[in-house]
């Protein structure tokens, strides 16, 4: 599968995905940017999109649309803050629309 990679973040997150020469995004923790990136994220048809946890409820309504498209795909990464549930249950979401069950739902 061929396509373009994309990471949002802080800068301390993307930075090591830049020296990797990936598209990245980096973000203050303002709404309004995060969702700005997001949107140009979308609009630039990135085929994989990997966000840190810390932004990801901001971003996740631009990227709400897309869930049930092929592409991109949404990867949600905790970082160095203490994870707030919402790569679990973003991958939860994932594997449900993938398999038919919600496998996370016990944990």
């Amino acid at each position: 599968m061929e396509g373009k990679v994309a990471v949002l973040g802080d800068a301390d997150f993307v930075m090591p995905f830049s020296a990797l020469g990936l598209d990245t995004f980096a973000v203050e923790q303002q709404r309004d940017q995060i969702v700005e990136a997001a949107q140009r994220i979308v609009d630039a048809k990135y085929a994989l999109v990997v966000v840190a946890e810390d932004v990801a409820r901001a971003a996740d309504e631009v990227f709400a649309d897309t869930e049930t498209a092929p592409t991109p795909c949404i990867v949600v990464v905790p970082f160095t803050t203490e994870s707030e549930g919402f790569a679990t249950e973003a991958l939860g979401r994932v594997l449900k629309l993938a398999t038919g069950i919600d496998i996370l739902q016990n944990t």
